[in-house]
Order: structure tokens, then sequence, then C-alpha cells
């Protein structure tokens, strides 16, 4: 599939086939998607655990809880437990030499960029090291992650949903993650038992209360050639409720 039909195919598939595991190699590239995502500063704080129902340990499946719709976690053949380490930070200056290095970063004489790199932007990271740590900007990076892996899910003809939990220090620990990681979102994988469609394509709200051009309040221009252009290409689908919906149910 075209990455505009993907995007429009991408529901939260909540009914997953139990009993057919999903292939390592499916798993492997959610995860090469996952890892090539951009990062601030390079840091790459995103980290998972992909804990196959078939073949965990019962401690491990036992561990996994959801605020509600728990049912989900116990039926997928994968949760995908996606967790963030901000001990990453401490590397940042390497993250951003190895930048410099394939030149992704700076411009001009190697001899300026490197001194400015190391006596002005690594020092200057070094004193906010604490607030970088900190939840807020790493979350926000390890989403892109998430969310390329899950567009790859999609490609390969996999299903996911994710679910948040407020035992997730609890889970980590079970998983034997190092305690300063913090637990981001479980995403439960698997072979679609509905329809691809589920019911059709949610309810958004309005563009045009999302999206302003250059003051708030100044709705951005929304052009039907682009919203037909994108239609044709399949990114936008059949609005919820489809009519067989029900019966699928």
């Amino acid at each position: 599939m075209e990455l505009r039909e993907v995007i429009g195919r991408r529901r939260s598939i909540r009914f997953l086939r139990p009993y057919m595991p999903v292939e390592p190699e499916k798993i492997q590239m959610m995860f090469e998607a996952a890892r090539i995502a951009t990062h601030w500063g390079n840091v790459q704080s995103l980290r998972a655990v992909a804990i196959h129902r078939h073949t965990a340990p019962q401690e491990v499946l036992d561990a996994l809880k959801a605020v509600v719709v728990g049912w989900q976690l116990r039926i997928a053949p994968v949760v995908i437990v996606w967790y963030c380490d901000p001990e990453q930070v401490e590397e940042q200056g390497n993250r951003l030499r190895q930048l410099m290095d394939v030149g992704a970063l700076g411009f001009g004489p190697e001899d300026v960029k490197r001194s400015t790199l190391e006596e002005k932007f690594i020092p200057a990271f070094k004193e906010i090291k604490d607030f970088l740590k900190a939840p807020g900007l790493n979350e926000i990076d390890c989403g892109q992650g998430m969310a390329q892996a899950t567009l790859m899910a999609y490609e390969l003809g996999l299903g996911s949903c994710f679910l948040g939990t407020p035992d997730g220090d609890a889970i980590l620990k079970v998983l034997g993650v190092p305690s300063h990681c913090r637990l981001l979102l479980m995403q439960c994988v698997g072979y679609p038992m509905e329809h691809w469609e589920a019911g059709g394509q949610r309810p958004r709200q309005p563009f045009e209360s999302l999206f302003w051009m250059n003051t708030y309040g100044n709705p951005y221009p929304r052009s039907q050639a682009v919203v037909d252009e994108l239609t044709r290409d399949k990114m936008f689908t059949r609005p919820a409720p489809l009519p067989e919906r029900a019966a699928e149910l």
C-alpha cells in the first residue's frame, strides 16, 4: 500500500485473532521503523519489550493490566510494552557528534563546526539535562517512533490498539526494565478478527477548529481539491457508522 492508504486504513483494531501468532519478523519490521524515527538531538530514548503470548512466562502475562478493556491484553497474540529511557540524555554529546560526523549537523569550516558544538551546544544541553530527562520532550519524540511502527503494522496487514495503565512501574519491574525508565503505552498487535474498516473512519473534530494560519483563530484554509485528492488516494475512507457494523459485532 502507498503511505496515504496506510494512514487511511489505520484504526484502533480491538478484536484480534488470539490463536494466530504474529511472525517475529513482522514485529522486527515495526521495531526497525521505530528505530529510524526522528528524535531530538539523536537521543533515541524509545525502548520496547515485545511479549508474545504463546511463549511468554505466565508471570509476565499476569502483570499486564489496563484501566479498562483488559480483555484485549488477554487475547492479543503480541503486546508491545513501549517505554522511555530518559538516561539516554547522558549520551547526547556523543549522539550530536555522530550527527556532525555524518554531515547532518552544522555547516561551514570543519574546525568552526566542531568548536561550536563542543564549546556551546554540548555545554548548553548539559546545563538543562534534568529538564530534558523530565517527562515531556522525550515522550513526544518517542511518539514519533511508535507512530511509524504502527503504520508499518498496518502496511503488513496487522491491527493494533494502544492501551494505558496506572501500573506502569509494576509492569516494567516484572519485565526487568531499569527502574528509572517510564512506561509510555502498551500496544496490542495481531491479525484482525474484524474487517479492516472496523465500522468506518472515526469521527474527528472539524479541520477548521484544529489548525490556524499565522495567528490563533484564523482557520487554515482547507482546499476541497486536496480533500478530493486524498479521497482518491484512499486516505479518506467511508465514515462511521457503516451499516454492516452491527452485524459484524
